[in-house]
């Protein structure tokens, strides 16, 4: 006998479906509806996470990198138990931004933060996150909610997640119809009420590293080592690995790690080409991922990749990365003084998106991409490049230009590639 679907509206109707199926014998099917806090019993329970979405392409759990125009290239945000790698620029001055950045974002979202820096002490870097922009009335509600109702550490991160994500986004870049991800305000710093009711925890080299330690013999540098337990410990304590549930509602380890690779980590790669301990860095990362790939962890490395000298060890990094991303200023360069680019900073290439449960990721195809620094934010928009006229550019413009073109890719190079002029 062939099944018969039904589905009842209410209870008094479920009811008396559910005695008609029983009486002629035949199945009958009812949605189930979701409860009051929005999460599905018969779903996964990843979805009500705050500061999480999953992914329209494959399901994945998403979080914002703190830059909605950077989360739009990597196809929706960061994808958790993914490594995200920034190839910092030449003199280490754009790529702190999109570190605060992730920071931020994690704060204002409620999740726990994880920050690691053998050169700058965590406690200095929290000190100097952005603040996020906010409306006047907006920001009344949210200061009365601090000071005026005492509730627990979780209340109170929940409560700061739930107020931000309802805010009118002021848009700085790509357009995005979602309300993922917030903006922030670079000349402002994170409100040290926010600071202290989030939770987090700092690695410090320096103060991790024991004066009566000399030459202790290990497989990994002894920077590495340290860093490698820090993390595995804050993982399995608290609950972050799925093994051991978390009493409270789960949440996101964000992991930030500067200046990875840096000889202040004991690491001398970026010294010269033929190192002893080449592989350290490697065997890090390898082991790092296979932490992520089993928690709710997600990471950002900064990385000083144009110091590395070994070109090999570059392609291990980047075969164990998931995302890459790199910054290219013009500061030091002949673009700085180039008409051409007086009004960006620098490039940003996309380097590497994430393919999950693949051996291989995928190449973005947005070549033409710059980032200008203004006074309150960081933007990233397309490169557009002046049109080829012949009354207004100079003969050596033409050259920057059509070399600009070739190198950016077919966005900018039908701009200057054609042999005939534009006109309009």
């Amino acid at each position: 006998m062939a099944a018969m679907a039904t589905y009842g509206t209410g209870a008094g109707s479920a009811g008396s479906v559910a005695v008609a199926a029983s009486k002629n014998n035949v199945t009958s099917f009812q949605r189930k509806s979701p409860k009051a806090d929005g999460t599905d019993s018969g779903g996964s329970r990843l979805v009500s996470i705050a500061g999480t979405r999953p992914s329209m392409r494959n399901g994945q759990l998403l979080v914002s990198t703190g830059l909605p125009a950077l989360d739009q290239l990597l196809g929706g945000g960061l994808a958790v138990g993914t490594v995200l790698l920034i190839e910092e620029d030449k003199y280490n001055i754009y790529s702190p931004l999109l570190f605060k950045y992730f920071l931020a974002e994690g704060i204002i979202s409620g999740h726990t933060l994880l920050v690691a820096s053998a050169k700058e002490d965590p406690a200095d870097i929290l000190q100097e996150l952005p603040a996020p922009l906010l409306d006047e009335n907006c920001k009344k509600e949210f200061y009365e909610d601090i000071y005026n109702h005492k509730t627990s550490e979780s209340n109170i991160k929940m409560k700061i997640a739930w107020r931000y994500q309802l805010l009118p986004k002021m848009e700085a870049g790509p357009i995005s119809s979602s309300r993922f991800g917030h903006y922030y305000d670079l000349s402002k710093r994170l409100p040290q009420e926010l600071i202290e009711a989030s939770k987090y925890h700092r690695f410090f080299l320096p103060k991790k590293i024991s004066t009566s330690l000399k030459g202790e013999p290990c497989s990994l540098t002894h920077g590495y080592k340290k860093l490698l337990h820090f993390i595995q410990n804050i993982i399995y304590e608290d609950g972050f690995d799925g093994s051991n549930p978390q009493k409270k509602q789960k949440n996101i380890l964000r992991i930030g790690i500067q200046n990875l690779g840096s000889p202040l980590w004991g690491d001398d790669i970026c010294c010269t080409e033929k190192c002893d301990n080449s592989h350290d860095l490697t065997k890090f990362l390898y082991i790092l991922r296979g932490l992520l790939r089993t928690s709710l962890s997600v990471c950002i490395i900064t990385m000083p990749s144009h110091l590395i000298q070994n070109k090999a060890i570059i392609a291990r990094v980047t075969n164990l990365s998931d995302v890459i991303v790199g910054l290219e200023s013009f500061i030091g360069s002949e673009r700085e003084t180039n008409p051409l680019y007086k009004d960006y900073h620098g490039l940003i290439h996309i380097r590497q998106i994430p393919r999950l449960h693949n051996l291989i990721c995928d190449a973005s195809d947005v070549k033409d991409l710059a980032f200008k620094l203004k006074r309150k934010l960081f933007t990233i928009e397309r490169l557009h490049l002046p049109p080829d006229l012949s009354d207004t550019v100079s003969r050596s413009s033409k050259q920057d230009l059509a070399e600009s073109a070739k190198l950016l890719g077919p966005g900018c190079g039908m701009m200057a590639g054609g042999k005939k002029h534009l006109d309009f």
